[in-house]
């Protein structure tokens, strides 16, 4: 499965499979057992041929197909790069195209191209074969998991409360980081009518709608208490029964230093 290139940024670069750096520091922060899961961000689109099986390997992953020694919080990121060469994703957005690019500029490539796999916000991957995939995680760096309690709450029709308290797990230096929340959603299935992907009946999962800054730490204490409310603009078709939440941690280097996955009651 090669991967399809877009455009290019004016970098003097060298590119790589597996590019990693930035993770000595952080690791040795680390405070309690490094049980956390790996953050598996895939970038992908409706409108590229070769996406769909990436993502049919991202849906195996959250299955457990492969039986991964290691757990794992999965994002499908669906770029809109694509949208103009006859199909337009309908869950593509430039917020999410942005978010690649930095990824792709931190990383030292030159290309945009999907799809394209980031562990833990230091490695990036090309998806072509799982055992290329499975690798990058097992050997990707860990954390402690993070500790978190949820509140929803639906103050309107349209918008989702989300009250997080718990912990780190992880000490915080003086550089700061970003307390992300994504929601995610799964077992969409889309018939595609044009475009590369013309005649054929797209299944995605772990597909994030929404992402919110839930707070920035400094100078944090691994086991002091965050207790923050983030709130989510829903769209039409929400239901909660196909939805997810993802809590993670990210440096400005881009590095992972924590992830979670959180269960949205049926009812909300």
């Amino acid at each position: 499965m090669a991967p399809r290139l877009w455009s290019c940024f004016r970098q003097k670069h060298a590119r790589g499979c597996c590019h990693l750096h930035g993770v000595a520091s952080a690791v040795a922060q680390a405070e309690g057992e490094a049980d956390g899961p790996v953050l598996v961000e895939m970038f992908s689109s409706q409108g590229c041929a070769t996406s769909p099986t990436a993502e049919l390997l991202l849906s195996h992953l959250g299955r457990g197909d492969f039986h991964l020694p290691v757990p794992v919080v999965l994002l499908a990121f669906h770029v809109d790069y694509w949208d103009h060469v006859g199909w337009r994703d309908p869950f593509g957005s430039n917020q999410w195209t942005v978010r690649q690019k930095d990824y792709v500029q931190a990383l030292g490539l030159d290309t945009l191209f999907t799809p394209q796999v980031v562990v833990q916000g230091q490695a990036q991957l090309q998806p072509n074969h799982d055992n290329v995939l499975i690798s990058a995680i097992t050997s990707a760096p860990r954390f402690p998991a993070l500790s978190f309690q949820a509140t929803f709450s639906r103050p309107t029709s349209t918008n989702l409360e989300v009250t997080l308290n718990g912990v780190l797990r992880t000490k915080v230096d003086n550089l700061g980081a970003d307390v992300m929340v994504a929601l995610y959603e799964n077992g969409l299935v889309t018939d595609c009518t044009r475009g590369e992907n013309k005649g054929r009946v797209l299944s995605n999962d772990y597909v994030v709608r929404k992402l919110e800054k839930l707070c920035t730490v400094k100078d944090h204490p691994a086991e002091k208490t965050v207790s923050e409310t983030v709130n989510f603009s829903l769209w039409d078709t929400f239901n909660s029964s196909r939805c997810g939440m993802a809590v993670f941690v990210q440096r400005s280097s881009h590095q992972i230093l924590g992830s979670q996955n959180l269960h949205l009651p049926d009812d909300i």
